[in-house]
């Protein structure tokens, strides 16, 4: 089980701020990414390509990292 959870844009799309999900062990970024298209449609998968991935205490766009029991998915932020 993985706790993924969603910040601004992501959130927005998906309708939440988390969810848990029944991924096997040794699931990637990429595996959580084809589950999030698969479930909340393509387009989505269009804003993960963009998104870094707090996956332990790594920041990533590595998509061969492997999940840890919590992942964030944190999407560009603008700033001025």
């Amino acid at each position: 089980m993985v706790e993924v959870r969603y910040f601004a844009a992501i959130a927005d799309a998906v309708g939440k701020d988390a969810e848990t999900l029944d991924l096997p062990p040794g699931a990637t970024v990429a595996d959580l990414r084809t589950r999030l298209a698969a479930t909340y449609g393509p387009d989505l998968d269009k804003m993960l390509a963009v998104c870094a991935y707090l996956v332990g205490d790594e920041l990533t766009r590595d998509t061969t990292v492997s999940l840890t029991p919590r992942v964030d998915v944190l999407p560009p932020f603008a700033g001025g």
